[in-house]
């Protein structure tokens, strides 16, 4: 990123742009470099501009939400890292019978099921816990507890950088594991979600049965970034990085979680570098005593 881009993006955003701005502060791994960018979106028109502005200018992007399931090289991002806010990240039920809710892309997970432990609104407790937004999920098609997200969504906006504004109802969308195929370099701006109406108090137990269920299998003491690994056919990451004796692998300040071996955490001053290591250890190990491939579900980037 030259002089110029600087001074047209800081033009554009003004006091929404960071420079040479340091991931460790926006991502739950707590590491990474710096991005050359990070623009928070408030409205559509500057979301639509800086993905213009990228595809032109040749210059990467990316919709970072609330930093889970990523992980920025300590080379840092040659590019712009997005955050989605104010009009694209509210959250307002469209229709009651049955109850439809439609959450902006960067409407973080926590405030989402607030919101519908307070009304009432069941289908999405299983989420409960996780460090997300409602795009990310969207996108990732995030899952727990044999639920996805993929099962409530009836519609998704993007902002796709070939033919701008664009929705997809869910006949048209296609959900794989920990996945959403959509096109390259689209951001989900918006999701409407098919919900049932029950008992807020229902909704509330149930969401606190399973952030209990959590809290007991997953490390969320320490920073991580969530699920390493995707689980492969008919197996568990996690089961297969133990059978390999790596729970407690450490190298520098990240180790492979003794709770959980398909986590990652930062016990202090851990480098992605140190992440990607315990990554590609652990990727060998298994490949070496089982023939599985593990795939990682983590983003890497930079």
């Amino acid at each position: 990123m030259d002089e110029r881009q600087r001074r047209e993006i800081r033009e554009i955003f003004g006091e929404d742009v960071l420079f040479d701005c340091p991931m460790s502060r926006y991502t739950t791994f707590r590491v990474g470099g710096n991005a050359k960018a990070l623009c928070t979106c408030r409205e559509m028109s500057r979301l639509e501009w800086v993905v213009s502005y990228g595809v032109r200018e040749r210059l990467p992007f990316l919709v970072i939400g609330r930093g889970s399931n990523l992980l920025f090289k300590d080379s840092g991002f040659d590019g712009m890292a997005i955050r989605l806010a104010g009009d694209l990240a509210g959250i307002v039920e469209v229709a009651s019978d049955p109850p439809l809710l439609k959450a902006g892309g960067g409407a973080p997970l926590s405030e989402l099921l607030s919101y519908c432990r307070k009304r009432g609104l069941s289908g999405l407790e299983f989420l409960v816990g996780v460090p997300g937004t409602a795009g990310g999920a969207a996108a990732m098609n995030a899952g727990a507890w044999g639920m996805e997200t993929g099962q409530v969504i009836r519609e998704i906006s993007m902002v796709d950088p070939g033919t701008g504004l664009l929705s997809k109802d869910r006949s048209e969308l296609r959900f794989g594991y920990r996945s959403l195929s959509i096109p390259k370099g689209a951001v989900i701006v918006r999701v409407v979600l098919g919900l049932v109406r029950d008992d807020p108090q229902a909704v509330s137990a149930r969401m606190a049965e399973y952030l209990s269920r959590r809290k007991a299998g997953q490390p969320l003491d320490h920073p991580s970034g969530g699920s390493v690994f995707k689980n492969p056919p008919g197996d568990f990451a996690g089961r297969l990085i133990e059978k390999a004796g790596l729970k407690g692998e450490k190298v520098g300040g990240a180790m492979i979680s003794p709770k959980h071996a398909n986590f990652i955490v930062n016990v202090g001053g851990a480098s992605a570098g140190d992440v990607l290591a315990l990554m590609e250890l652990a990727r060998k190990r298994v490949w070496e005593l089982t023939r599985v491939e593990l795939e990682p579900e983590i983003r890497v980037v930079g």
